[in-house]
């Protein structure tokens, strides 16, 4: 852990915002169209789950020769309004410093909003210095020539803590996330998304471990508004995530809640039943379901057909798996 002991030096100055926001604009030319097909994907299994399996089928109409030309406009105003793809913006709006016995550094919090719509779960998180450095240092290991140009704050040994200091390094940490954000091959990587998320996936893991359901379950929340955003291109990323929602919900005696968690986290295996949630998570949905009064029996026939398909090993409970999550 650093003591934030740094300085940006005058000619290490970040390059105006608007230059960030033509190299976006640049590297995302062509990259949109696999993200909007995943989304569109997901969507459309989403609104007609028994349809899932059919490739290319959609619950929307298609456009056709009996349309007429408003019919037709209204239709693809709706098709482009329901593929528009999320976009996040990052705002650092504060700071607080913290000292302890034996390091005081500062932390900067970060507010993640989608854009395009209202977005009623903005996500706030707080990063510190060393935390910024170690996912330049990391994402240099994979992406050194997309962002080798990008002039990172330097340490210092005096004047971390003085209020010009944090206001330039504010907008310096700000302007770098929306930059490794502009870059499809960065957004979707596991260390940027482990920047945003795992530090709070770790507490609440730390805290379904320990039995403290209730704020394991808090957390919990919060990461999966932001994992849906970051995971668009492959939704099922998401899942070990729900599931450990739908123990937290389980073992709070809250049934309703964690069916309807698991229901959101079967939509995302039904194309995938050789992962190794599914067949934990069916058990218990069929759990949940007879205690909830709900039909359970195609639970129970997608769980018969999903074993016959398997060789005759272990299955970890639902639990036995979340509790395996993210132990350093």
């Amino acid at each position: 852990m650093d003591r934030d002991q740094h300085h940006t030096a005058e000619g290490d100055q970040w390059e105006p915002v608007t230059d960030i926001t033509t190299c976006s604009a640049a590297a995302q030319s062509d990259e949109e169209q696999n993200e909007i097909e995943a989304e569109i994907s997901f969507q459309v299994n989403n609104d007609n789950p028994e349809t899932a399996a059919l490739s290319g089928t959609s619950n929307s109409p298609s456009p056709s020769s009996s349309m007429t030309t408003k019919q037709l406009q209204d239709y693809w105003r709706n098709e482009k309004r329901r593929c528009r793809q999320v976009k996040l913006l990052f705002e650092i709006p504060s700071t607080r410093i913290v000292e302890q016995y034996l390091s005081k550094y500062v932390l900067y919090k970060i507010i993640i909003i989608q854009t395009g719509s209202f977005d009623g779960n903005k996500t706030v998180i707080e990063r510190r210095y060393s935390d910024f450095e170690k996912l330049h240092k990391n994402l240099l290991k994979d992406f050194n020539e997309e962002i080798e140009d990008v002039t990172f704050p330097k340490k210092c040994l005096t004047g971390n803590f003085t209020e010009e200091m944090i206001n330039e390094r504010k907008l310096a940490f700000r302007d770098y996330l929306g930059f490794l954000y502009s870059m499809k091959c960065v957004r979707r990587s596991k260390k940027f998304i482990d920047f945003l998320i795992r530090p709070e996936m770790e507490e609440a893991y730390g805290c379904l471990r320990g039995g403290q359901y209730t704020k394991a379950l808090e957390i919990l929340v919060q990461v999966v508004a932001l994992q849906e955003k970051l995971t668009k291109h492959n939704p099922v990323l998401i899942v070990p995530t729900l599931c450990a929602v739908v123990v937290c919900h389980k073992d709070l005696e809250n049934p309703a809640s964690a069916y309807e968690y698991g229901e959101k986290a079967l939509l995302r295996l039904q194309m995938h039943g050789g992962h190794r949630y599914y067949v934990p998570l069916l058990e218990t949905m069929i759990t949940l379901a007879y205690e909830l009064g709900k039909d359970f029996l195609s639970l129970q026939e997608k769980l018969e057909e999903s074993k016959a398909k398997r060789d005759q090993i272990k299955v970890f409970t639902l639990k036995e798996l979340a509790v395996r999550e993210y132990i350093q």
